[in-house]
């Protein structure tokens, strides 16, 4: 059974009516479907604004892109040469940004497991219908340890004595891409906006009087798991088990990998961030989904992350106080919750 779902975060903007200057539109970028509003413009101011987010994500999407030809496969096939590469400046405040996240968070979350990827078939425009790869493969892999603590970064020369990474930014693409949405739509004199790729979603300013109203999805169904109020500048992020996954023989392989077992992350399926930058959130919701219910706020305290809310296997909410009080459950009967000290 095959499930691709174009995003695993929901934003609900709710109580709105017809008549009101809400002006949206849809793209289709970095393998995903972008919703982009706009509150209080003429029509023509937004749908310009739009237009110039839709440039500039084509050319994010075939910069950053890691298996079609283009500046990133361009430094990787200098890699694994095991060549010094000048890494070009549409890629080097991503790559900066990534490795300074792949520290904080322990190395949960590693933009050097390409190949890993590439081995479960999660890197291909198409989708996997299983089987999974062999476990012998996985660990021969595992075994020439690729991590990104092996790349080296001075100014804006890379290095790297391991062949065997190769660099995919997908788990932080997306939100760096919608930081940077964010910043075009202030500087085009956007005011008020909410833009939406996939489950990394930034909001600017209000609906009119009110807060752009969010809705987190249930990891386990269609419905809506819990709502939140988003105020200006925030990014809410949520990474699951559920957006890019197929069953195999009654089992789940989903696209989040464990840097440290080879294999799709166990123990937790979904991780919700509330953060000031998308690509911060990005990183860290997966870091999170690989963390599990045993390591999440080790993590969360690591990566500097003030709001956390984690589905485990079992249903169980966990979460920090903080997160807990702007947090409404939007299901009946609600949720096991299990609440950590303050983060």
């Amino acid at each position: 059974m095959l499930k691709w779902l174009s995003g695993v975060f929901i934003a609900l903007l709710l109580n709105g009516c017809a008549k009101e200057p809400l002006y949206q539109e849809q793209l289709f970028t970095f393998g995903t479907l972008v919703n982009i509003s706009i509150w209080g413009e003429d029509e023509a101011v937004a749908r310009h604004a739009v237009d110039e987010l839709a440039h500039d994500f084509d050319v994010m999407h075939r910069d950053w892109h890691a298996w079609h030809p283009g500046p990133l496969v361009s430094l990787n096939e200098q890699l694994l040469a095991r060549q010094e590469a000048v890494v070009p400046p549409e890629l080097l405040p991503l790559m900066q940004q990534s490795l300074a996240l792949y520290q904080a968070s322990g190395g949960l979350f590693d933009p050097a497991i390409g190949r890993l990827l590439q081995l479960w078939g999660f890197e291909a425009d198409v989708p996997p219908a299983g089987p999974p790869p062999a476990d012998a493969a996985v660990q021969a892999l595992l075994a020439r340890r690729p991590t990104l603590g092996d790349v080296e970064l001075h100014d804006n020369v890379v290095r790297s004595s391991n062949p065997n990474i190769w660099l995919d930014f997908g788990a932080v693409a997306k939100g760096y891409g919608v930081d940077k949405a964010v910043d075009r739509l202030r500087a085009l004199g956007i005011r008020n906006a909410i833009v939406v790729a996939g489950g990394d979603l930034k909001v600017v300013g209000a609906r009119g009087d009110r807060p752009w109203r969010i809705g987190v999805r249930h990891p386990r169904g269609s419905d809506i798991l819990a709502s939140l109020n988003a105020s200006s500048g925030e990014c809410i992020l949520t990474s699951g088990d559920y957006e890019r996954y197929y069953e195999f023989e009654g089992q789940r392989y989903h696209h989040v990998l464990d840097p440290r077992s080879g294999y799709p992350a166990r123990g937790a399926v979904s991780a919700t961030v509330i953060h000031n930058s998308a690509a911060t959130a990005d990183a860290a919701a997966t870091a999170l989904l690989v963390a599990g219910p045993q390591q999440w706020y080790a993590t969360a305290r690591a990566m500097g992350i003030k709001y956390v809310m984690l589905v485990d296997q079992a249903g169980t909410v966990h979460m920090n106080p903080a997160m807990a009080r702007r947090i409404h459950f939007e299901v009946d009967p609600l949720p096991r919750i299990e609440l950590s000290d303050e983060l």
